[in-house]
């Protein structure tokens, strides 16, 4: 994507929370051998030992395994078809990855939870304090992506796509061992901030949180596909891209190249979000409804 398109970006001070140094270098060591591409002949073996050490499901993935060149490009693979069912309901709120609750609930006046007795503001994760306004006291649900999971993001409602808010950031680790230690990580750690119009629902926030080894985020809509949060990284400016995208539940959104978490906040009123903390959840599941 063309952040630096006229009319389409803005440039703003880096985000508070960059963190240079020791979890930068180790994103940029990881990004980079898993950008490395891979003797054909030697694929499978790599992709099939990965896939044990972590858990990972190779009978869902779309193409054979020779045919990803990079680890990267494995973890970003595509789920063959069939391997995903999108909940049918009209009224459902589908999960829009892989993964495991790692939190969920109300953001009482614009606070939420990362791990227990640690919580964070919703205007610094999103960077908008009118639209965190609009936002605060709705539900909001918080998924962590292991190495083990389906790397894709996708919309868990219908809308328009309105927006892309690239956030400069850490690049800490998000596991939720982490979570629990570390202030506002979420809210610190390089991100994607999407802005749907979801009709009715109103206005909902899909955060793609970038992590440590997470080199390429990518987007799947915009005048340049795929755009990398690697390609702005060493800017350490905010950029917008402005989108009028119309998604159906179930489309895709975005890819890590590496695990990360996925947050996702309603408006007030709009959905009853369910689930408990530590579930795991795949992408397309029912995880809630319209209120």
């Amino acid at each position: 994507m063309d952040f630096s398109k006229p009319g389409s970006s803005i440039t703003v001070p880096a985000a508070a929370g960059t963190v240079p140094g020791a979890g930068a270098l180790y994103s940029a060591l990881v990004g980079w051998s898993a950008s490395k591409a891979l003797p054909s002949r030697l694929r499978p073996l790599a992709y099939r030992a990965f896939a044990r050490a972590v858990g990972a499901n190779l009978d869902e993935a779309e193409l054979e395994l020779a045919a990803y060149p990079s680890l990267g490009d494995f973890f970003a693979r595509r789920l063959r078809e069939g391997a995903r069912t999108i909940e049918p309901a009209a009224d459902a709120i589908s999960s829009p990855c892989d993964g495991v609750i790692a939190a969920r609930g109300t953001a009482v006046d614009g606070a939420l939870v990362q791990a227990k007795g640690r919580n964070y503001r919703l205007e610094e994760l999103i960077a908008d304090e009118g639209w965190a306004s609009e936002l605060t006291n709705g539900q909001y649900v918080t998924i962590y992506l292991s190495p083990r999971d389906y790397h894709r993001v996708h919309t868990p409602v219908s809308g328009v796509v309105e927006r892309y808010d690239y956030l400069p950031g850490a690049l800490w680790p998000v596991n939720p061992k982490l979570a629990a230690r570390r202030d506002a990580l979420l809210a610190r750690n390089e991100r994607v901030v999407i802005r749907l119009n979801a009709g009715a629902l109103g206005s909902v926030a899909v955060v793609m949180v970038g992590a440590a080894g997470v080199g390429n985020m990518t987007l799947a809509h915009g005048p340049s596909i795929p755009f990398s949060a690697a390609s702005l990284r060493a800017a350490g400016e905010r950029r917008r891209l402005e989108l009028d995208q119309p998604v159906e539940r179930g489309d895709e959104l975005g890819a890590f190249r590496l695990g990360s978490t996925v947050v996702v906040i309603f408006q007030p009123g709009a959905v009853v979000l369910a689930g408990e903390v530590g579930d795991a959840v795949r992408f397309g599941q029912r995880i809630g409804g319209h209120a």
